[in-house]
């Protein structure tokens, strides 16, 4: 199989006031086109920082990471952020929607910047697909938490990502909005057969994806490393 992430011997560590704080230590995984996996773990156990350095939002200390066959060390941000744009989804816990345009706006920027021409059509097709067929020319300040996580999980979807990366994406919402969010989640990843990578706290969300990596103190829990 494709591998679609190479993560090789990650190590991340911050400035701090007390010295240096170790984020990542040693991290290693990879993992093959349309696989479903979690990242879990405790709060401040470097979650987030991982997805950042994998996306190629930030850069590593030391080792290595290839993301859709591209070493992206070596790439300046420009062509780190082409890469994301053409390859990679995200979907955030707080939406990230762009206050001053509308449901259906959001979701065609990611197409209008790749110069596809048929990009409010494209972001109709996927809107209707998340039930927002009636408010996608709304605001997202005019939306639940709700539609705003799906107009989200719309844009994400609306480049047809190799992958995409889910930080915490029902951390905002209640819990029956939370498993709707995750069903429609889960159907739109199967049908573009897209490898997903969520970072949670929820277990039972992990649970449904096919491969759970458990972080403690910035290192892989080998004790408590689940694979299914």
């Amino acid at each position: 199989m494709t591998k679609i992430l190479n993560v090789s011997q990650l190590k991340k560590s911050y400035s701090s006031g007390s010295g240096t704080l170790t984020v990542l230590d040693d991290i290693s995984f990879s993992l093959n086109s349309g696989e479903t996996f979690a990242i879990v773990g405790p709060s401040g156990s470097g979650k987030t920082t991982l997805l950042g350095l994998c996306a190629g939002l930030d850069q590593p200390d030391t080792g290595s990471i290839e993301l859709c066959g591209v070493e992206i060390n070596s790439l300046n941000e420009d062509e780190r952020a082409r890469l994301r744009n053409q390859k990679v989804g995200f979907i955030f816990q707080d939406f990230q929607l762009l206050p001053t345009l509308t449901a259906l706006e959001n979701v065609a920027v990611p197409l209008e910047l790749q110069r596809v021409k048929n990009a409010r059509s494209r972001a109709k097709i996927l809107l209707k697909k998340v039930g927002l067929a009636e408010r996608m020319h709304h605001f997202p300040s005019q939306l639940s938490g709700g539609e705003q996580q799906r107009v989200a999980l719309a844009r994400a979807f609306s480049n047809t990502p190799d992958i995409l990366f889910a930080d915490e994406p029902t951390g905002e919402l209640d819990e029956d909005t939370g498993r709707k969010i995750v069903n429609l989640l889960f159907e739109l990843n199967k049908e573009a057969g897209t490898t997903l990578v969520i970072i949670t706290h929820d277990m039972d969300l992990a649970r449904k994806t096919q491969r759970i990596l458990r972080l403690r103190g910035g290192k892989i829990s080998t004790d408590e490393k689940i694979v299914v």
